[in-house]
């Protein structure tokens, strides 16, 4: 089958048949000195000439050399705060004249597009789809917005050294179902998008646009550039071996790894929060002063903070130590047990946002290190 691009200059066009369908479009923008995730209104509200850095505990845009779309890796947001929102109302209750009434929050519906959204993201949603929807235990509310929502991923041109997809098999080429797939491709003669269709709703938006043939040299350049960041991610000082991480981290659960960085983190959360896949959850009851309303809330939490394993004896992970080893032992061990996957899709966003730089993936060489003395 042939390849087919859409010129860059036609990159608001596929924006407006988005819109156009009734989708309430978000994708990347350039918010507070960093590459957040907003609504689209058109091609201007992209990132468009921006790139970033990133490094253990370290985080900054910059300028490109050229007007590449898409030429940044991840911020300090996912998809996640779409889907499973970050606070949100399950119910209220109010006591008139000593009749109780409970009223149950219901969410207007909402019919989302993603544009931007990279192959480790892809996993990231999936892996979520796999704990609110398919288990036992669903979440309405996450369930109500996945099922409608449209999503535009664009294949990885550029990577920061923070990346580690590679690692867990997540990326930069696009593997899962995408209604859209972009790759972008940017030289001294041209700036166009390979772009291909993976559902029915993806192929309607596609007739709509003004897409041609790609040559065998253009299809050329887009596939190797994809390739180039693999190799760029593969021999970088990330990579490690993720084959058998499940029985390392289970034959070394009192390694003494475990202390070493609990002198380090704060327990801060950080990593919880901006990662992709994390979905603990607690709830909040308030009541006004006359004790004659109250709101039930869900909102996110960590396995970093003490409240979230407390028993009626205490919490039953009372030190740092024991809480960073429960976050990752569940995120690379015991989520096989649960969800049979990882919980980690690469996108190194814990090691840029932890406010002292530790690195998952520096942990499990020396767990892996000590194991081996």
């Amino acid at each position: 089958m042939k390849s087919l691009k859409l010129r860059a200059e036609d990159l608001d066009t596929l924006i407006q048949a988005v819109r156009t369908e009734g989708y309430q479009l978000h994708g990347p923008v350039l918010h507070n000195r960093a590459i957040t995730y907003g609504e689209i209104t058109s091609a201007t509200d992209l990132p468009q000439g921006w790139t970033d850095e990133q490094e253990g505990g370290r985080y900054r845009v910059k300028r490109r050399s050229d007007s590449a779309y898409f030429g940044y890796s991840v911020g300090p947001h996912s998809w996640k705060q779409f889907l499973q929102l970050p606070r949100r109302p399950i119910w209220k209750a109010s006591n008139t004249g000593g009749e109780l009434q409970i009223l149950e929050i219901e969410e207007p519906p909402v019919k989302y597009a993603f544009l931007g959204v990279r192959s480790c993201e892809l996993h990231g949603i999936a892996i979520q789809d796999k704990v609110f929807t398919h288990g036992e235990y669903k979440n309405s509310s996450y369930e109500k917005r996945r099922a409608g929502l449209f999503t535009i991923a664009v294949e990885c041109t550029t990577a920061a050294s923070t990346c580690f997809c590679t690692s867990m098999n997540t990326g930069p080429e696009v593997q899962l179902a995408s209604d859209l797939v972009l790759t972008e491709v940017i030289d001294i003669k041209q700036h166009f998008f390979l772009i291909r269709s993976g559902t029915p709703a993806g192929k309607q938006v596609l007739n709509q646009l003004p897409i041609e043939s790609a040559t065998p040299e253009e299809t050329s350049d887009a596939h190797q550039a994809v390739e180039s960041t693999a190799e760029k991610i593969r021999s970088g000082p990330r990579q490690f071996d993720s084959s058998d991480l499940k029985e390392l981290l289970y034959r070394n659960y009192d390694s003494p790894i475990w202390e070493q960085v609990a002198d380090r983190c704060l327990s801060c959360a950080n990593c919880t929060l901006a990662c992709p896949t994390c979905f603990c959850s607690t709830v909040e009851d308030t009541t006004d002063l006359t004790g004659a309303e109250a709101e039930r809330w869900e909102r996110w939490d960590s396995c970093f903070t003490a409240d979230l394993s407390y028993l009626s004896g205490g919490s039953v992970r009372a030190d740092t130590r024991s809480r960073y080893r429960q976050w990752m032992t569940h995120k690379l061990a015991t989520w096989y047990d649960q969800f049979d996957t990882s919980g980690c899709i690469g996108c190194g966003r814990c090691i840029t946002w932890c406010p002292v730089g530790i690195d998952i993936t520096e942990e499990v060489q020396k767990i892996r290190a000590q194991e081996q003395k």
